[in-house]
Formats: C-alpha cells, structure tokens, sequence
C-alpha cells in the first residue's frame, strides 16, 4: 500500500551526491514529491530531506541505496507521524486586489499569513503550513488574480527527543575507538 514517507539522508557536502541520489530514485520509478537540502545541527552535516508516495517495500530499498553512497553517513525513513513539518508558500497578487476589498485581507488572516511585501503593481504574501493549508489559501487567492506561486520543498525534523545521526555517529565513534584499541594491543603484543 502507498504511502507517503519522509527520507533524511545525512552527508557531508560534495558536488554530484545529489545528482547520484535523484538517480536512485529515477531508476525505480519513483517520484520525488518534494526534496529540500539544508545545513543539520552537527557541524560540517548537511542533510537532504526527499518526500515519497510509495511502498515501504520501496522505500527501504532506496534508503539502503542512499546509504551505499560514500559521501553518505546515514539515511532514515519516517511516516509523518513520526516527524514535524511545514512547507513555506510565497503568493504575489495585484495590489490593487487587495486596495478594492477588505476580503483579500481577511483571507489572509483566516489563513495565517502574512504579507512580506507591498509594491504599487504587487503584493507578495507568505504562508508556512502543510502542503495542504498553502494549496488551500492559493484557491482562495486565484479570484484576485494570483501573479505568480511557489512552495519550497518539505523542512522536517523527528518527534524523538535526540537526532537518530547523533546516537549513529556515537556508537560508529565507540566502534572505531574499540577496533583501534584493539590494533594497539595487538602491536604491543609483537
């Protein structure tokens, strides 16, 4: 059954990864809803947040071939339920639209939004929300002309308390640590 799934796949930053990874997904016919790249809270980590409409089967498929790519450290799949998100979604409308009436001013209201700018010829409106609550403020906003549209890629962060990447990194760190220690005993020994 499909479903839609939130991969986060964490690397250091090199040019071509996510050309390489787009591929992955390519290759199983697997349509990118939404990706959206972005520095992490660790130093040094960016990380690529990809939305997908598929089978688990499929998704836990591609998230291992992400995984197997060298730049990659780690990468996970989450429900939405497992994770907080929001879209960001710029509008621009006639100014005069919104001088005629004071209805285009309260559908902003209604909606949470805010307007970001104000021009003679335009006037550009911000909403944060889930893809769901932009797409519903832009059928609104159509009957006073939208001039042009656009909503970024999905931000999102897990519900757990600590970032999956941390408890990964720790535990490769007290691996390699053990392995090292292991290789200066061995050393000593001859």
């Amino acid at each position: 059954m499909k479903q839609e799934y939130i991969i986060s796949a964490y690397s250091e930053n090199h040019i071509g990864l996510l050309n390489r990874i787009t591929i992955i997904f390519t290759r199983r016919k697997v349509n990118i809803e939404s990706i959206t790249a972005s520095v992490s809270a660790i130093e040094g980590i960016s990380k690529l947040t990809i939305v997908v409409n598929d089978e688990k089967e499929k998704v836990v498929n591609i998230t291992k071939q992400i995984e197997k790519q060298v730049e990659v450290l780690k990468a996970f799949y989450h429900t939405n339920d497992e994770m907080i998100f929001q879209e960001i979604a710029l509008y621009k409308v006639p100014t005069q639209a919104l001088m005629e009436t004071n209805q285009l001013e309260k559908l902003i209201r209604q909606h949470n939004a805010r307007i970001l700018e104000i021009t003679p010829e335009y006037t550009v409106i911000e909403k944060t929300g889930h893809k769901e609550e932009t797409q519903e403020l832009f059928n609104g906003l159509v009957e006073y002309g939208v001039l042009q549209f656009i909503r970024s890629g999905r931000v999102a962060i897990t519900r757990s308390p600590i970032e999956k990447l941390s408890e990964f990194l720790k535990e490769r760190d007290a691996l390699l640590e053990k392995i090292e220690s292991r290789g200066k005993l061995r050393s000593a020994r001859k």
